[in-house]
Formats: structure tokens, C-alpha cells, sequence
């Protein structure tokens, strides 16, 4: 029978492995054999806590948890090999779900394994300084990380559902921003409603409505910063 008292939190696949990396300041994960894209990597795994039940945790245990929701994250409170994952800015492995991890492409035997963390984080409780040595590497990684709209199309289907939640709100916001300002002269502007954003309770929905003149003015090409955390 399985001891769930000593049982790691977490679960890797037999396919990867687990070994010291002093350079990144503790552990990494290796692949031991080739990886095909799509495979599940690991799961994650612990206790379900707030943000403010997070600031009394342990930090070595903070380092090892994973935001899953609006003020919702979670915490590996028995450490297992599938927790020691680390972060690059040009990852090979993406979420599935709010806790798998699969592999994003194809992946070398004696690769390290690693996922963006902006695919999950939208907070500052773990933010730091990037020693991933990517060529596109941000320098520190945080919790705003998960706005920048060139992240959005190159990990598509790989965010936390609730950040993917958000990130199609901005997208709906930014079509209905086009349309309005691309709109004719004298006529009605389409009505646009973004999805809701169920954690935040945001929805976003625009009555139609006519332009004088006077009030157009040329396109806004930078993107708007809705009120999300």
C-alpha cells in the first residue's frame, strides 16, 4: 500500500530525470531518452493555498508552487523530482491544464526540461532575476510577464486556463478598439463582447453606437491595460 505521508506531491515521467544543477541555484530535470511533442512531462501536485495563506509558507516550499487561478496557488508541501522544473524564456515544455506539463516540440535525450513561467504567473510572488542563458532571454521574470502580446501567439494553447481567459478578453478588447476606429463615418459600430473572465468577474461589452466627425481619431496601436491583475 502507498505510504501518502511520504509520497511526493508531484509526478514525473519515468522518461525524465531529476539531478543536481548548482549553477541555477538547485536542481533541473533531464530527458533520458527522446521526447516526442505532445508527451506528458509531469504533474504537479500539494496543497491548494491564497495568496495571502502563501506569505506564511515556508520560501524553499514557495519556490516549488505554481499559480493555478485567480489568488489560488499550488504549494508541494512533499517535494518530489517533479517539482524541481525550471524556467526558460525559450522553453520546450508548456501546460496543459492547470497542472500537466507536456512537451511543446520534439525534445533530445540530455535536454534540460523547462516552461516559461509567464505561462502561469500573474502575481509577484515569486519573481527573480533569469539565468536561463536564452538569446531572448527577459533578465527577470515576473508576474506581469503573461501581458506581452509576443508571448501570446507563440504559446498559444500552453497558458493556465484562467490566464488564457484573460488574454482572450485583451484580444476581443483590442479587435473592438480596431473596428470602432476603422469604422465608417455616420454609421453604427458593431458591438463586440469580450469573453468573461470568471476569476476576476470581468466582462467586456460594448453597446453599438454612432461617431461624429469630430470624435474619431486615428487608430491606438498600443494595447490597452484593462484593470486585471
Amino acid at each position: 500500500m502507498t505510504d501518502l505521508t511520504t509520497h511526493p506531491n508531484s509526478w514525473l515521467s519515468p522518461k525524465l530525470q531529476s539531478r543536481s544543477l548548482p549553477e541555477k541555484g538547485g536542481n533541473g530535470t533531464y530527458a533520458r531518452v527522446p521526447i516526442r511533442q505532445g508527451e506528458l512531462l509531469a504533474m504537479f501536485g500539494g496543497t491548494v493555498l491564497t495568496y495571502e495563506e502563501l506569505q506564511s509558507a515556508p520560501p524553499d516550499l514557495v519556490h516549488l508552487s505554481i499559480q493555478i487561478d485567480d489568488d489560488l496557488y499550488l504549494i508541494s508541501g512533499l517535494p518530489g523530482p517533479g517539482d524541481y522544473i525550471n524556467h526558460s524564456c525559450t522553453p520546450n515544455a508548456g501546460l496543459r491544464g492547470q497542472v500537466g506539463l507536456v512537451a511543446m516540440r520534439d525534445i533530445a535525450a540530455g535536454e534540460e526540461i523547462c516552461f516559461d513561467y509567464a505561462m502561469c504567473d500573474s502575481s509577484p510572488y515569486d519573481e527573480f532575476q533569469c539565468q536561463c542563458g536564452a538569446p531572448d532571454c527577459r533578465g527577470r521574470v515576473t508576474g506581469r510577464d503573461w501581458r506581452d502580446p509576443d508571448l501570446w501567439d507563440r504559446y498559444d494553447g500552453y497558458f493556465s486556463p484562467y490566464l488564457q481567459r484573460r488574454i482572450d478578453a485583451l484580444r476581443a478588447e483590442e479587435a473592438w478598439e480596431r473596428q470602432r476606429y476603422l469604422q465608417p463615418t455616420g454609421t453604427t459600430a458593431v458591438s463586440v463582447a469580450a469573453s468573461s473572465v470568471h476569476g476576476n468577474g470581468l466582462a467586456l461589452s460594448h453597446a453599438a453606437h454612432h461617431h461624429s466627425p469630430s470624435s474619431r481619431r486615428p487608430p491606438v496601436l498600443m494595447r490597452r491595460r484593462l484593470q486585471i491583475r
